[in-house]
This record gives structure tokens, C-alpha cells and sequence, in this order.
């Protein structure tokens, strides 16, 4: 008997189509895998049955019933609950206060009951006794415990909602072994008493493991659904990638065309660090080496520790023969190491401070300027501005005054003022437009082929299968496999990130 359905569900953000038909049959008593790649629209698929995010379009039926989920509250009132990926903990509360919050216990109408309160988040904590660890107690503050126990937390705050249907949005994300056989016994009682829940998971052989029947999404569509039993997970893989299993589509941009010198400019190690473990590989003058696989596998990690934002904490990286010094960014970019991350508005612009301020100051920090004439300072900026076909009015207005593309060309045209030897790209063309995308990797070639060593993050599969010379594919924080030449196709991609780690 179908428990929810969804039909022809949409979303759009400005001109960012992010979920363009969204099909969903959830039966009573199943665990239903939903399943594509980084940015198909899962997350947005959920968040619109749990009702944080309101569609544009389409229809919503639970128990045969057209419903409108307003909001979260709305949800919980007919019966839907919710593990976010983001994790939505009170940090300063305790553990029981989060599991209740929901549905807080009250006594006289107003105040917390806090016998009632503690006895059912102990109920909770006791599924998951022999995994979570004697830190995890229903009085202990929540930002004392660890990563693996926060998540926990969140799965006992979704379990305490006692919902009909419940929703887990990557949960096993930062759970060991352990916890998450111990999940799995959990979600199988939980579905052997009635219960409908929609599992998302980016490893294959949990979705196999827990799964009745798995859905994919593709590029913001339902593509098919399956029954587990039925399937095996290199059809899974066919599904999520379609006919395009070679290079991505054409016009995103071309294949690289030049050749990298034999010469090794950045060797890294044994590089270890929070959210990464045991990277090794070596990046050749003129390379474009890509990092790929889901989203928080360690590539950014990796990428702000060569940076030394924060250091590793152990392994070693050289440029060229020299030792990087890993200690802090202001080290790295001595040594002629450049960072670009794709958040502009936490690791990128100044700011309401003019467009020249933001353009120079690394040019300022390499060369140590004290004073600097604003029209010496332009002269320096404006090649580097052209080079990107970076559009502003004059480099006195405020970098509020561009769209986001020209904000994040500032931002790496200050890194070319004074070129580099090492580019980190850090999903640079995040919330960007085709355009200003097209503009960077015409540049990030022609750098290549000047002699740069380049490493590239990008979440969209297409960027790294079209520009980069290899791609290392992260998985659960390591590299699971490398894919050159001919191996640079989607499938080979896919099945890298989603094999178990």
C-alpha cells in the first residue's frame, strides 16, 4: 500500500533548476533508497516532503490524501520526520534536550517536565548503547561530543518523533561499522512494525544492505525506480549515468589539449589530516590534476591543509624538491602556493570594501607593501581582471555592486597579479553562471599550459571529466582510484565514489 507519493514535484532557485521532476512511490513497511550524484536533487526532494522547502510545482499525497506541507511543523503533524545531512543540533543543549526537541514534554501546560524529558531520550540512547560510547549521556552538552556521536544524536532526535514516515538524509556519513549495522537493525524493526522510510546513502553497499527498493535521480529528474532484489549495483550505476558515460556534455568545455611537463611540482606523502587519511600523488608543471567523488569525501580537506588552513597532521608535501611548509597559509603563499575557494562569501571577498582592495592583497602580502599608490596598484590589477573578462563599472566600487561571477573572478585574479606555482581551486565555480564558468576554464588551460601546476575540486562531475588530466577519486577520506585518459568516463567515476570505502 503506497504511504506517500509525489508527483511531478519542481524547484527552482532564481535560475538554478534544482529539482526539475521529482517522482517518489514510498510503500508502507519499506525502506525506499533514493540515489543520485552530487547536486540531482535528493536533498531538495526530501526537504520539500519534510517542508522546509516549499515546491514550485507538482503534487503530494500521503495515504491517498493531497496534502500541503507548509512547514516543518506541518510535517511533523502528519507524521513525517526528518534526519537533515546538515546536522541541526543545539549545540549549547544537552543530549535529551535534543532528542525532545520536537516534541518537548511539558507539565502545567508551559514548563519542561524534565523527569519525562530525560526518561525518553534514555529510551533512545539504549538503542544505540553498545556503539555510541560512555560519553554519550542524556546530560552531556552535545558541542563536548564527538562527530560520530553528534550524528547519532540527530538519528535518536529523527527516531523520537515517532513519525509514520521518516526521512534520513545521509546518516551514516560519519558512523563506523558498528554504528551503523546497529542503524540498520533499528531501521528494520522500525519498517517490520509499519514504518515508511526514504533512506539517501552515496555507498553502495549500504543501499543494498538496507534497501527494498532504490530510486534514481538524474540531473534533477526521477529516472527509474527498482526493486533491490532485482538490480545489482553496476545497473544502479548505468541508471545514474545514462547514455553520457563517456566525457561530459561538450559544451561545458573542451578537453585539456596540452601536454604536462615531465617535472614534478607538487609532491604530496602520506598526507594526513581532519577528514582525509593517506594521500599520495605527485602534480607534473602544466598538469590539471582533478578531485572527485561525493561531496565531503576530504578533497576541500586536503586542499586547505596544503594550504595550511588547517595544517596536517602528518605526511609531508614538497614543491619541487623543497619541503611546503604546511604551518600556515601566509607560509604557503610564500612559497608560491595559491588557495581559491568556491564559498566567496566566507573564504573570498572583502566585504563592502572597494573592488582594487580585494583584487590586491596578496599582491601586497608577497611584495610587502607598507603604502601603495592606488594607480600602481590598478596597473598590476587590471591584466589580471582582463585575462577573466571580469566586468565592473571602476575598481573604487564596492565588490557588493558585481554579480556573484565577477565577485568570484576578483577573487582569483588576485591570485594573478603575482602568478603562482601552485593552484589549489577549491570548487571555484560554485554558484556561478555558464558564462563566468567558461571564462575560468579557458583561463585555467591557458595557465596549464604556461607551465602551472593545478589541482582542481569541482562537485559537478562534468568540470572534472572535461578538464582535468587525471582526477583521483575520494572516497570516506582516501583515494579509491585514479582515472586517466580512456578511464576519465562517468561510470568509472561513479563507481569509484560509490563503492564501499
Amino acid at each position: 500500500m503506497t504511504k506517500l507519493k509525489l508527483s511531478g514535484v519542481s524547484k527552482a532557485y532564481g535560475a538554478t533548476l534544482a529539482l526539475r521532476r521529482g517522482d517518489l512511490e514510498l510503500d508502507t513497511g519499506e525502506v525506499h533508497v533514493l540515489i543520485g550524484a552530487n547536486g540531482s536533487g535528493k536533498s531538495t526532494l526530501c526537504k520539500i516532503v519534510a517542508g522546509s522547502v516549499r515546491p514550485d510545482a507538482g503534487d503530494v499525497l500521503l495515504d491517498g490524501r493531497a496534502v500541503t506541507v507548509s512547514g516543518p511543523r506541518a510535517a511533523q503533524a502528519l507524521g513525517i520526520g526528518i534526519f537533515y545531512q546538515e546536522l541541526s543540533l543545539a549545540d549549547h543543549r544537552s543530549v535529551a534536550e535534543n532528542i525532545c526537541l520536537p516534541d518537548l514534554p511539558k507539565q502545567s501546560g508551559f514548563f519542561i517536565d524534565r523527569a519525562a524529558l530525560r526518561q525518553k531520550a534514555e529510551r533512545y540512547i539504549a538503542l544505540f548503547e553498545a556503539v555510541a560510547g560512555a560519553e554519550l549521556r542524556a546530560d552531556t552538552n552535545v558541542d563536548d561530543l564527538r562527530a560520530d556521536q553528534r550524528q547519532l544524536v540527530e538519528i535518536m532526535k529523527a527516531l523520537a518523533t515517532e513519525a509514520p514516515v521518516l526521512i534520513f538524509d545521509e546518516p551514516t556519513s560519519a558512523l563506523d561499522r558498528a554504528q551503523v549495522d546497529r542503524f540498520f537493525e533499528i531501521l528494520r524493526g522500525l519498517r517490520n512494525d509499519g514504518r515508511s522510510i526514504v533512506f539517501i546513502s552515496h555507498r553502495m553497499d549500504e543501499i543494498f544492505a538496507i534497501g527494498d527498493r532504490v530510486t534514481v535521480i538524474r540531473d534533477g529528474e526521477t529516472i527509474g525506480t527498482m526493486a533491490i532484489a532485482e538490480t545489482t549495483p553496476e545497473a544502479v550505476i548505468h541508471m545514474m549515468v545514462g547514455e553520457q558515460e563517456e566525457l561530459a556534455a561538450p559544451q561545458q568545455a573542451a578537453p585539456p589539449s596540452h601536454a604536462a611537463s615531465t617535472d614534478a611540482a607538487l609532491t604530496v606523502e602520506n598526507l594526513t589530516g581532519a577528514g582525509f587519511r593517506d594521500v599520495s600523488f605527485t602534480v607534473r608543471r602544466g598538469e590539471i590534476l582533478g578531485l572527485g567523488g561525493l561531496h565531503g569525501q576530504g578533497q576541500s580537506a586536503l586542499l586547505k591543509a596544503l594550504f595550511g588552513a588547517p595544517p596536517p597532521s602528518a605526511g609531508e608535501a614538497r614543491i619541487a624538491r623543497e619541503r611546503l611548509r604546511t604551518d600556515s597559509p601566509r607560509s604557503a603563499i610564500a612559497q608560491g602556493v595559491a588557495y581559491v575557494s568556491g564559498d566567496r562569501s566566507r573564504d573570498g571577498v572583502i566585504t563592502g570594501r572597494p573592488i582594487l582592495e580585494n583584487v590586491t592583497p596578496i599582491h601586497a602580502l608577497r611584495n610587502r607593501l607598507v603604502l601603495a599608490r592606488p594607480g600602481r596598484l590598478a596597473e598590476k590589477a587590471l591584466p589580471a581582471l582582463k585575462a577573466l573578462n571580469t566586468k565592473f563599472a571602476g575598481l573604487s566600487h564596492s565588490i557588493g555592486s558585481l554579480s556573484g561571477g565577477n565577485q568570484q573572478k576578483i577573487v582569483i585574479a588576485r591570485w594573478l597579479i603575482d602568478k603562482p606555482d601552485i593552484l589549489l581551486l577549491d570548487d571555484p565555480t560554485k554558484g556561478i553562471d555558464l558564462s563566468a564558468k567558461t571564462d575560468l576554464f579557458a583561463l585555467i588551460r591557458r595557465l596549464a599550459e604556461e607551465g602551472l601546476a593545478i589541482v582542481l575540486y569541482s562537485s559537478e562531475d562534468a568540470e572534472l571529466l572535461n578538464n582535468a588530466d587525471r582526477i583521483l577519486v575520494f572516497n570516506g577520506g582516501a583515494v579509491s582510484r585514479e582515472l586517466s585518459g580512456a578511464e576519465r568516463t562517468r561510470y568509472n567515476l561513479y563507481q569509484a565514489a560509490y563503492e564501499a570505502a
